[in-house]
């Protein structure tokens, strides 16, 4: 998978604010089919920050009344990536 396969977008919570406030844990949403190791070599090649720990997790779609009708939102991966202690990636400097 390319890079931009592999991480779909930063994942911006106040629980994963909470995780960053030492900057060395970003959240990412993932691609379903992404492992440990290409999200790893995905950050590192794309933020050009060295990775301690890759954890993941799948996240399954809540379900979802509108009147009579209901359904399903998606399923989606959440990663969390802890750098190497000293990395940091200033782009997320200013979201946090």
């Amino acid at each position: 998978m390319e890079i931009y396969q592999v991480i779909r977008e930063p994942h911006i919570t106040e629980k994963a604010g909470l995780t960053n406030k030492t900057g060395e844990e970003i959240v990412f949403k993932v691609s379903p089919s992404a492992n440990k190791i290409e999200i790893r070599q995905a950050v590192e090649s794309l933020l050009k920050a060295k990775v301690e720990d890759v954890r993941t997790l799948n996240v399954k779609g809540k379900r979802r009344r509108v009147g009579k009708s209901t359904g399903k939102r998606p399923s989606w991966k959440k990663a969390y990536v802890r750098l190497v202690p000293g990395e940091n990636i200033d782009y997320f400097d200013g979201i946090y």
